[in-house]
């Protein structure tokens, strides 16, 4: 058997820097765009998507690879990436969290594993914090697992999975599935998974940037000696060690202390660090009525943040039946902040309204086509410099449609 870390650098070098390389078919669409222009309603937007049908697909930093391209690969993975990078992502996403033994590894949270790895149905099961308890009844099958209980060298040992569970499980075999109908397990077989030093050297590879999240950590801080500033320093190191620049690297993460300890202490990455915006958990909180912001853009702003990250529906509201930027859009470009934005994508087949990240426009979200039609308020409107996406193809074709680098 090939050492796994071989294996990775086998599939850069077979696999990624080929499927990037500068020819005129480096980039693929696939059916994805058109079949979301189709579904759109009538509109000048329908009729100038649907002209630039023989564009040819160039890569854009305005499409943001999220996990990948986990619409259809297991995120987090060298395939998933490779996929979103072929669709043209020009930023790519790795979320950072750590290994028992401080190592750190790409995953969406540290308490993620039973859900993204097969871990329950290995030996490393015995090290999971709440082992698989099956379905009994109305209560669901439940289970917790985390990289923090396992060392790098175990995590290697972890086959990647599609991002789901089944409830109803009664073994942990069963609890594999659970997968959302919108997505596949088409494209699960010989998924790999990374270290950050590994996307970093991938991402690299397949010409793209990086935007690594900084996960909170399931642990109590510090960690075996390990601190939160020691986590943030780490992944900041691991750019440096690799000779990477700075201006190609957006660090992010939803603790703004984390955000101003690389403002204070790596100023050249710091500048283009990212405040990950989740506000809404607060209560009362509207991105449409400023007294209930923790913090005021324009405070962001003082604080030395240049960038943050909301998700779409904070960035957008419904105006006389039109989707308009939201107060909260209004005020970040009012304070000078640079604006990216999560997750296009995510939320399944749009005709019931699309759910949790089209809530603010729920009234108006009645078929796919609008994931175009808010795509283009975010960028012209908003002005968003990024969207993250499942399917980066659908943001790249946009990008190159409207000229977005």
């Amino acid at each position: 058997m090939i050492p796994r870390p071989l294996t990775i650098a086998a599939l850069m070098a077979a696999t990624a820097a080929p499927a990037m390389a500068q020819t005129a078919d480096a980039v693929t669409y696939g059916p994805r765009p058109a079949y979301l222009i189709d579904a759109m309603d009538a509109s000048p937007l329908k009729d100038r998507l649907a002209a630039c049908a023989g564009q040819t697909p160039a890569r854009s930093k305005f499409s943001i690879g999220h996990r990948g391209a986990p619409l259809m690969f297991p995120e987090h993975t060298v395939e998933s990436n490779v996929a979103a990078a072929r669709m043209g992502a020009g930023i790519l996403e790795c979320d950072v969290t750590f290994t028992a033994d401080h190592e750190l590894v790409c995953r969406h949270a540290q308490n993620d594993l039973h859900t993204t790895t097969d871990i329950l149905t290995t030996d490393l099961a015995s090290t999971c914090t709440t082992p698989f308890t099956p379905a009994e009844g109305d209560t669901n099958a439940t289970a917790e697992c985390r990289t923090s209980e396992i060392t790098l060298a175990e995590f290697r040992t972890l086959t990647p999975k599609m991002d789901a569970s089944d409830g109803s499980a009664t073994t942990p075999e069963d609890y594999q599935g659970g997968i959302a109908s919108y997505r596949t397990d088409l494209f699960t077989a010989g998924a790999n998974t990374m270290t950050h030093a590994e996307s970093i050297a991938l991402f690299d590879s397949l010409g793209a940037d990086f935007t690594p999240e900084l996960k909170s950590p399931s642990v109590e801080m510090p960690h075996e000696g390990f601190s939160q500033e020691d986590y943030a320093q780490k992944l900041i190191d691991e750019y440096k060690a690799a000779g990477i620049d700075p201006s190609r690297v957006w660090a992010q993460s939803f603790n703004l202390d984390d955000v101003l300890y690389w403002i204070e202490n790596e100023p050249e990455f710091g500048a283009q660090a990212v405040y990950l915006m989740d506000e809404y958990d607060i209560e009362g909180y509207s991105p449409m009525d400023p007294a209930t912001w923790p913090n005021t853009m324009a405070e962001l702003k003082g604080m030395g943040v240049n960038w943050i990250a909301p998700p779409t529906w904070m960035l957008v509201t419904v105006e006389g039946g039109e989707i308009v930027p939201s107060a909260l859009a209004v005020a970040a470009k009012e304070a000078d902040l640079g604006i990216i934005t999560w997750t296009l994508e995510r939320s399944g087949p749009l005709g019931g309204g699309g759910g949790w990240y089209y809530q603010s426009i729920e009234e108006v979200t009645d078929n796919d086509g609008v994931t175009y039609e808010l795509l283009d308020v975010l960028a012209q409107d908003v002005g968003v410099a990024g969207v993250f996406a499942d399917w980066p193809a659908t943001v790249t074709y946009y990008a190159n449609c409207v000229g977005l680098d």
